[in-house]
């Protein structure tokens, strides 16, 4: 089993799963959704193309840097009416947005088909579209291609051991969130696994477990 590994690090970032209308919202951490469709950018992907095997790659995050949830608002004037289908000049509608401010995350996708796998990590190092961190104008700060990103080992242990000189492993236990298959679905539900190519916006659930990598680095009292 390989794992390829990505750095998402930007000042702004915004993995929204349940925007409606006017606002749109981000979680705690990337979504798959979002990952994927980063992934394809890179590939060169249409949206109107299929995505199974790249939805079919289990995903796990290591939250390096929590970053700071912050609300931002759009205005818009002149809007089109639904029930008239005519814009409305006297009406303004105020769009809130949410997004990360300065967080860090190490992010893996685990799967048997290593030459996709390394499909994935050559077109990061030279992305056919630009890359986004969840929005157009959220840009990442530092490469999300890592030269010794792709490694022989399952998510979990990947994510746990990954260091580089330009991204050292922070101290202190790290919160990690892992897409979970095991019999029953055990675990919080995410709504961002896609069911289709992402032109129909069709995304289904998955589960993740948070787990502490101090967890494996506490200090086996026996051994004492």
């Amino acid at each position: 089993m390989a794992t390829l590994l990505l750095r998402l690090q930007g000042p702004m970032q915004s993995w929204g799963t349940t925007s409606r209308f006017d606002e749109r919202d981000t979680q705690l951490e990337p979504s798959k959704s979002g990952v994927l469709g980063l992934v394809c950018a890179a590939l060169g992907r249409d949206r109107a193309e299929p995505v199974d095997d790249l939805a079919a790659l289990r995903m796990g995050v290591r939250v390096d840097r929590e970053g700071a949830l912050m609300r931002d608002y759009q205005t818009a004037t002149g809007v089109v009416v639904a029930a008239t289908g005519k814009p409305d000049l006297e009406r303004t509608v105020v769009s809130p947005r949410f997004y990360l401010a300065d967080a860090v995350f190490l992010v893996g996708l685990e799967g048997d088909d290593t030459a996709l796998l390394a499909r994935i990590h050559a077109a990061l190092r030279a992305p056919v579209w630009p890359l986004a961190l969840g929005r157009k104008s959220f840009v990442p700060s530092s490469p999300i291609h890592l030269p010794d990103g792709l490694v022989d080992l399952p998510l979990e242990e990947a994510l746990h051991r990954y260091q580089a000189p330009d991204m050292p492993r922070p101290p202190g236990p790290l919160r990690l969130v892992l897409e979970t298959r095991e019999p029953g679905h055990e675990g919080a539900v995410r709504l961002d696994q896609p069911m289709a190519p992402f032109s129909q916006r069709r995304f289904g659930p998955r589960f993740v477990t948070t787990h502490l990598t101090g967890a494996f680095d506490a200090p086996d009292p026996v051994a004492a």
